[in-house]
């Protein structure tokens, strides 16, 4: 969820810094744009409306005679017209006198060449120019304060957040996807289709909940196909004692001498007896996936562990006749288990080699890098045919085409299987390189 909440933060924070990027140069560019044509049309207009004030003002003055004693009439004559065409197109028009204004003699030329001289003075912009044989009075048009260019604000924050969606859709279609086939593969689960997997993606948000929905899809199947086995075993092995039960009652009703009743009423009993405990045994693997929610791992050390069970089997094995040795490292390996199943786990395969083995078992712990460890147990008995040792560790499996026919309802090397599970471990089982008969290895990880 981490890799999720990341990917969320990053694709928002990347859409809107680059969203922002590119509509303010859109913005930029259109303004500037903008600015530039309504500058130049409007610096045109205003050039030749001065060009108009000046030639009006021109043929105002026309005529008169310059010298000095018409020099007054000729002013107010010429600021009455500059009055009148000001109130006239609603602009500041003012007649100054050129020798109020100093000016290098490049600029000075242009009050005189076709247009005018473009002046600024702060935020304001006017044009100046000479009057036609005037040189002393220049008229001076004030331009209009340009206001800024109404932007259109709907339109950019509609381009903002646009952007934003379209990259938050793109973020969200391999998501959306993913949450897609996991609602199909869901349903597939749930119509019977009990291998039906999820597909791994590298460009997938949400791993490790497709990781665990996998391995949850993979218990209900081994719980499910567990179940079904052990209906369809449970109702296989019971009719044998029910039938031995069946043919016992009859026989013992109709039978008069007394020490053959009593010897049909202990068949029943060892039948009943036997009954009870595959139907013990049945029920104790059925709730094992619950056993294994409530798993107490601790630090335990391997090395005590296999030798207390070798003292544990030491009885057994001289009443086989049979000889346990073991190879264990000098310096004790402890590894984190729940001691009471990695206990039961070894147990079952011990016992196992016991039942089978001629002379001799041999128990052996060996660390195989600082990840796992594997504890092997080697029996010198007849082995397995290699196309069935992988049969061996499933529920309710007899091989009776082998000498290794199980007698414990075949759940004991099932057990360890599931155990090991439990513990992130591995189970293997293969002729044994030490003694003639098999060799059954359990890997734990550290």
């Amino acid at each position: 969820m981490k890799r999720l909440y990341i990917s969320i933060v990053i694709s928002v924070i990347t859409a809107l810094f680059l969203i922002n990027w590119g509509v303010d140069k859109l913005a930029e560019s259109y303004t500037q744009t903008v600015t530039e044509n309504n500058e130049t049309n409007e610096l045109v207009l205003y050039k030749k409306l001065i060009q108009g004030i000046v030639e009006e003002l021109s043929a105002t003055v026309h005529g008169l005679d310059p010298s000095k004693s018409n020099a007054e009439s000729m002013e107010v004559l010429l600021k009455q017209k500059v009055a009148l065409l000001a109130q006239e197109y609603q602009l500041t028009i003012i007649l100054e006198e050129a020798s109020n204004l100093a000016l290098p003699p490049s600029l000075q030329k242009q009050l005189t060449q076709t247009g005018a001289l473009l002046l600024s003075s702060g935020h304001n912009s006017y044009l100046l120019k000479k009057l036609p044989n005037q040189p002393n009075w220049l008229v001076r048009l004030q331009m209009l304060k340009q206001e800024e260019l109404p932007h259109s604000n709907l339109l950019l924050t509609s381009l903002l957040y646009l952007g934003v969606c379209s990259l938050l859709v793109l973020w969200l279609l391999p998501l959306t996807h993913r949450l897609y086939l996991l609602t199909q593969t869901a349903a597939n689960i749930g119509d019977g289709h009990l291998t039906a997997r999820l597909p791994s993606s590298k460009f997938s948000y949400i791993n490790q909940f497709e990781t665990n929905f996998n391995k949850m899809a993979a218990q209900i199947e081994t719980l499910v196909t567990d179940n079904k086995m052990l209906a369809r075993s449970l109702s296989h092995d019971i009719r044998t004692p029910l039938a031995c039960l069946r043919f016992g009652i009859e026989a013992a009703l109709d039978c008069q001498d007394m020490d053959k009743k009593n010897h049909y009423i202990n068949k029943m009993d060892a039948e009943i007896t036997r009954m009870e405990n595959m139907t013990a045994a049945f029920l104790t693997y059925a709730s094992l996936e619950r056993k294994s929610l409530s798993l107490n791992k601790k630090k335990q050390n391997i090395n005590l562990l296999i030798k207390t069970l070798t003292e544990d089997f030491t009885p057994l094995a001289h009443k086989n006749k049979l000889t346990i040795n073991t190879e264990l490292p000098e310096t004790d390996v402890k590894i984190e288990v729940d001691s009471h199943w990695c206990y039961l786990a070894i147990q079952n395969l011990v016992g196992n080699a016991i039942q089978y083995a001629e002379h001799k078992v041999l128990i052996s712990l060996h660390q195989n890098n600082e990840n796992s460890i594997t504890i092997s147990i080697d029996d010198d008995g007849k082995g397995i045919p290699e196309e069935d040792v992988h049969q061996i560790f499933k529920p309710f499996v007899k091989l009776s085409n082998s000498s290794r026919e199980q007698e414990n309802f075949g759940l004991g090397l099932a057990t360890t299987a599931k155990v090991m599970e439990w513990h992130h471990g591995s189970i293997t089982a293969k002729p044994s390189i030490k003694l003639s008969g098999l060799s059954c290895q359990i890997t734990f990880p550290f």
